[in-house]
Formats: C-alpha cells, structure tokens, sequence
C-alpha cells in the first residue's frame, strides 16, 4: 500500500453529481469481514483508494497497514494495489472509523464513511447502486431508509 497526500481530491468528490444514493449502517466489528466482501460481492475491484476526510478517533489499524513512518491526516490517501489489500484496508477503516471515501476500481460506485457509523454509496445509475445495495439489504444489514447525505 502507498500513501500520498492528494490536496483537492474530497472537494472533487464533493463536486461530483451523483445521481443516485443510498446509506447503510455499519454492522458490529465482529462482522466487518463479512461487510467488505458482501460490498464487492458481484464486482471485479482490482485495487482501490481510500481517502480521509476526517480523524477523529484513533487509526491505529489503518497506521498498521502503512508504510512506516506514512503520516494519515485529511487528504491522505492510502492506495490499495489488489482487491486483497482493498478488503484489509476498508476493514481497518470501518474499525478506527475516520470519515472517508472509498474508489473502488473499476469504479461502479463509490462511497462515504463517516465516523457516525453510515456508509453512503453513490452511483450514476440505478443498476450500479442496485448491483452493491441488493446483496447489503439480503445479507441483512440495515438501509437508512428516506435519506440523503449532503456533500
């Protein structure tokens, strides 16, 4: 994993015109594994990138999966170079809970993490958001029904 400081990326995610969302609880850390592999169920991510917005407890999992000496603030962000790394570092994510997005590639949606424990995908079509929400909502974690996060 590498980690690079990328002034600018959050206002550009914030600037981007999502047509489509939906918010969904984060489980109990026992089940975070579980959580990262249903979000992907379906898709071919080869890699990722996560991007902090905000600290505002402890990264000590996060920190552990950095190259020594990596500084993790807002607007770092913590490359994932294989789906393998991509799972281990959303786990450590979900767990420390610093604001976050996450860019998955290929990218058929994106996400939102906040520290208030709601993920809020972003698609630009229906099928995109339906093809990572679906297999959510089956496995049973919980929709946020009726709204939308503000960017």
């Amino acid at each position: 994993m590498t980690v690079t400081l990328t002034p600018g990326a959050l206002k550009k995610f914030r600037r981007a015109s999502w047509r489509f969302q939906q918010t969904v609880e984060r489980p109990q850390a026992s089940d975070l594994q579980q959580f990262v592999s249903t979000i992907f169920q379906g898709h071919d991510v080869a890699a990722g990138t996560v991007t902090i917005d905000e600290i505002v407890f402890n990264t000590e999992r996060l920190a552990s999966l950095c190259p020594a000496g990596s500084t993790l603030m807002h607007d770092s962000s913590i490359s994932a170079e294989s789906f393998e790394e991509l799972h281990a570092l959303l786990v450590a994510a979900f767990w420390d809970t610093p604001d976050f997005i996450c860019i998955p590639t290929p990218k058929p949606f994106v996400f939102y993490a906040d520290h208030d424990d709601w993920i809020t995908f972003y698609a630009n079509t229906k099928s995109h958001l339906n093809h990572v929400i679906e297999p959510l909502a089956s496995h049973g974690y919980k929709l946020v029904k009726n709204w939308e996060r503000e960017l």
